[in-house]
């Protein structure tokens, strides 16, 4: 990265620095976006099933992934300060966690995944997807964390392109599995829902054998020399990258399990409202991988000035990044406006479910606005290091306004099922408007300090 004089100098670093990572974020999220839609072609059965399964397991995996993510600004301060050296030491150490993470999730769930289910008022073919589909996608827990290691290791790097390439081979392979195991094709077993799991599983197999051969074998990754030594776990090491990941998992995980809540809520209803909720909010958590790639970006620019105390230029950034979102928020809610039936036909032939879902995501539009707000200024904010008000907006705006709003409709009104998402809408603009006076008040106190 560079200093930058011109707003045309501006937007062309935004775009060179957003546009892997959006392409890197969409390509992950697509797996469980074809996992949602190809499930949902199966059966309305098989798309609960894994709406269910993936509620439970979505929030864990964003969180625990969280703590990992720690590995970024570790390798990244150790490269600033021409400790190369100990760079290697550092990856295997967080290999380590990221397999005790593993065993220990699996452990977990060993024990608890049944009881869970079984205290669900779901209909019994949907319990039985949900759990296969999990024990499905166990196989690949292991390689899921390893690889987020690698990922942050490569992006700490700054060839986040290179993360790009590997996620985009993958994706074929996704899909090419779904197909496979969940429609039965080419002499495979049609396993409906639990083949999604499969094809995920293997996926994440497929992303660790690649990131390996990339960190082993290409420039400058080789430099490093990763796999050259052996190193007894240090607890002291475990230690950092927790002081340094525990606050960002948890902020992630307060972020998506309100949603996993509302679709486990959702259980009280019929087979065909689980499956349209999955499929519209599936579709809108699609969409939220652009503002979403936004927030990281203006996280790495805003840091960037922030640290060489050029505020003018941070805040610039900041607005420029808001206002990207915004206009791009804009033209999706339009698009999804008028093609909302063709939408919700990507996800189900079932004509109910289908006019559910519609309906769904009408509501969506509204997510589309709060989102394109609050995810760039929560990325703006950690770029000033200012993470714990963020926090704690998020936590109010989402499960002490949200979560409790919706289950008040869905549960004590006639709005029903809706109740649930008119919940998240208010929770999400509360948590936007929140985060807006936050920025206002760090950039006022940042302006003062300098002068």
């Amino acid at each position: 990265m560079y200093q930058t004089h011109s707003w045309k100098d501006k937007i062309r670093q935004l775009l060179t620095v957003l546009l892997p990572i959006l392409v890197t974020q969409l390509a992950l999220f697509s797996m469980t976006f074809f996992d949602t839609i190809m499930s949902g072609n199966a059966s309305p059965t098989d798309l609960a099933g894994v709406a269910i399964g993936s509620s439970l397991w979505v929030p864990i995996q964003a969180g625990l992934t969280g703590i990992l993510l720690a590995v970024t600004p570790i390798v990244a301060q150790m490269i600033g300060a021409n400790r190369r050296d100990e760079v290697p030491f550092t990856i295997i150490q967080a290999m380590y966690f990221s397999v005790a993470i593993a065993i220990t999730v699996l452990l977990a769930g060993a024990f608890a995944l049944d009881p869970i289910l079984n205290r669900m008022n779901v209909e019994p073919a949907v319990h039985d997807i949900a759990r296969g589909f999990l024990h499905a996608l166990a196989i690949g827990i292991i390689p899921m964390f390893m690889y987020t290691v690698f990922r942050c290791f490569i992006d700490a790097l700054g060839l986040t392109r290179i993360t790009m390439l590997i996620t985009l081979l993958s994706l074929p392979i996704n899909v090419a599995l779904n197909y496979l195991l969940i429609f039965g094709k080419l002499g495979f077993p049609r396993l409906g829902g639990i083949g999604a799991g499969y094809a995920s599983a293997i996926t994440y197999w497929c992303i660790l054998l690649i990131s390996v051969y990339v960190v082993h074998r290409v420039e400058p990754f080789t430099q490093y020399a990763i796999f050259s030594r052996f190193y007894r776990i240090s607890l002291r090491a475990w230690k950092e990258l927790l002081r340094l990941g525990v606050p960002i998992g948890f902020t992630i995980f307060f972020e998506v399990s309100i949603f996993a809540a509302v679709t486990l809520l959702m259980s009280n209803f019929d087979t065909a409202t689980i499956a349209a909720h999955q499929a519209a909010m599936n579709f809108a958590s699609f969409i939220y991988m652009v503002p979403m790639s936004i927030s990281m970006a203006l996280t790495i620019l805003v840091g960037f000035e922030v640290g060489a105390q050029r505020y003018k230029d941070a805040k610039q950034y900041s607005y420029m990044g808001i206002g990207i979102a915004l206009v791009l928020a804009c033209v999706c809610g339009v698009g999804l406006l008028i093609f909302t039936e063709q939408v919700a036909s990507f996800y189900t032939n079932d004509a109910h479910v289908l006019q559910l879902a519609t309906h769904f995501l009408l509501y969506s539009i509204l997510f589309l606005l709060s989102d394109a707000t609050a995810a760039p200024i929560q990325g703006i904010l950690r770029g000033y290091k200012d993470v714990t008000v963020p926090f704690i907006a998020a936590l109010v705006s989402y499960w002490v306004i949200g979560l409790p709003l919706g289950y008040y409709m869905a549960n004590y009104t006639a709005w029903g099922a809706t109740g649930y998402w008119i919940g998240l809408i208010s929770g999400l603009a509360a948590g936007a408007v929140f985060l807006f006076g936050r920025l206002l008040s760090v950039q006022r106190q940042r302006a003062k300090a300098k002068v």
